[in-house]
């Protein structure tokens, strides 16, 4: 049996590519849309995929299943647990005429590819229809692991609120939780050795404290697991998974509808093309979003007028996601091809297709040599935050930070709004005087402060953000928890 754990970093994401050498097939669970990576890994092993699976209907990413099924036929594997409104909708009706090939799955049914056997195992909480996929190598005769999704991370579970905080329907968050708490039960019975493959690792928002370690076993989970070990207590299970957990991003609805009722398929990644200095100064007029890549300091140097701060990264997602729609036409600055292609390819996998451009960094020098105009963005240390401070300057001091931070750990008078949930709350922004930003350490106010200059506000950000305040202002000690 061939295992291989394909990486996202950015999305902490990852999917299984799992091969039978004895006849040549594999399947590849829980796929991005960029399933180029997965066929290669495949031939590379000789392999060709005849299946692809799903443990659920996802939230942070678009699935690459529909892909795989138009790009090589393969069989759908999906779930058919969790009821019609989270029943998956696109497989009946495949490009062209007729039906993928596929199959919804109900707890304990089975399926094969090649030698290596599957078992679903319905383990709602995180989602109503969420599988898990017991794995059986057909040259043992036993399980040797289970593909767990979003139910069980390392040192954490999936995350069961999700329908109510970021789709939106309404009392469903504690439900969810006893859900999830009574899928635990199978779990806790599990033999120990059985190895533990999820579906994210640290960074993604699909639960608070996930692990950064690739993978895991039933009998760590069973000793380390906070989440787990408070199963047998329902009231503290279910505060314990719903309290602290962080503002889910603005585009997860749109995943959540895409992935049941259907990604567009791509075919091929988008190409865009790169554009010289002559036509820099028209973009904005064309309704271009130009989104910056490049590092902090360059960006603050000096970027287009309106340009988005999307540093290449764990926040990138995010980012993107929140701040621009998704059928608005986009241009990249990025410092050469191969940043290109990582830009384009986290774009496709939140759904942003329409990559029409991109600016290299000397085309941005050429630009200002020839006339253009680059703007900067104001930044301020944590010394002149406190100076302004204790001198009572009439200053709006935004805390992009999660609710959960700043509820910690804040500085008096800053308001809080979370940099994922900002533009449905830009009526709190005053624009009749400038706003100052700041996060943890500077990353995540830079984007928003970017965000909200393109909108005409006046904005400063804190270099080093609370961090930067905390060890700078001589009485750092006066940031204390809210009320």
């Amino acid at each position: 049996m061939l295992f291989r754990m394909v990486y996202d970093e950015t999305l902490a994401q990852a999917a299984y590519v799992i091969g039978c050498q004895a006849t040549g097939e594999a399947i590849v669970v829980d796929p991005e849309r960029d399933v180029d990576r997965y066929l290669d890994v495949a031939a590379g092993h000789g392999l060709r995929i005849t299946a692809v699976a799903e443990t659920h209907i996802h939230a942070d990413f678009l699935s690459g299943a529909r892909e795989l099924a138009e790009r090589v036929g393969a069989t759908v594997y999906l779930s058919g647990e969790g009821g019609e409104d989270w029943g998956y909708r696109w497989p009946e009706a495949a490009d062209g005429a007729g039906a993928y090939r596929h199959r919804l799955l109900k707890h304990a049914d089975t399926f094969a590819v090649g030698n290596i056997a599957f078992k679903a195992i319905h383990t709602p909480g995180h989602t109503p229809e969420h599988l898990s996929y017991e794995v059986v190598d057909g040259r043992t005769g036993g399980p040797m692991g289970l593909i767990t999704g979003d139910f069980v991370f390392v040192g954490d579970l999936g995350r069961p609120d999700l329908l109510e905080t970021a789709v939106g329907i309404q009392g469903v968050a504690a439900s969810s939780a006893e859900q999830l708490r009574r899928s635990t039960q199978a779990f806790r019975t599990m033999p120990e050795y059985l190895q533990v493959w999820p579906a994210h690792g640290a960074g993604s928002a699909c639960g608070k404290s996930l692990g950064a370690v690739p993978q895991s076993t039933v009998g760590y989970e069973l000793r380390h697991n906070r989440a787990l070990a408070l199963a047998d207590d329902a009231d503290s299970f279910v505060r314990f998974v719903l309290e602290n957990q962080p503002e889910p991003p603005l585009y997860f609805p749109r995943m959540k509808r895409l992935n049941r009722d259907g990604v567009p398929v791509l075919g091929s990644l988008p190409s865009p093309t790169e554009r010289d200095a002559s036509e820099l100064g028209r973009l904005s007029a064309e309704g271009v979003v130009v989104v910056d890549t490049r590092p902090w300091t360059e960006f603050r140097g000096g970027h287009l007028p309106g340009s988005l701060f999307a540093p290449r990264g764990a926040t990138f997602a995010t980012v993107l996601g929140s701040y621009v729609e998704p059928d608005q036409r986009i241009c990249f600055v990025v410092d050469g091809p191969e940043e290109l292609d990582d830009a384009v390819r986290n774009a496709i996998r939140i759904g942003y297709d329409h990559v029409v451009g991109w600016i290299g960094a000397r085309t941005l020098d050429a630009y200002e040599r020839s006339g253009g105009v680059l703007e900067d963005l104001m930044e301020i240390d944590g010394a002149e935050l406190g100076r302004r401070i204790d001198a009572g300057d009439d200053v709006y001091l935004l805390d992009v930070r999660g609710a959960r931070e700043h509820a910690e750990h804040a500085i008096p008078g800053a308001v809080n709004i979370a940099h994922t949930r900002l533009p449905t709350r830009l009526g709190e922004v005053p624009k009749d005087h400038p706003v100052v930003l700041h996060c943890h350490s500077g990353g995540r106010s830079a984007a928003a402060a970017s965000y909200l200059k393109g909108l005409g506000y006046h904005v400063e950000n804190v270099s080093g953000g609370i961090m930067g305040w905390a060890e700078a202002h001589a009485d750092g000690a006066r940031a204390a928890p809210t009320q």
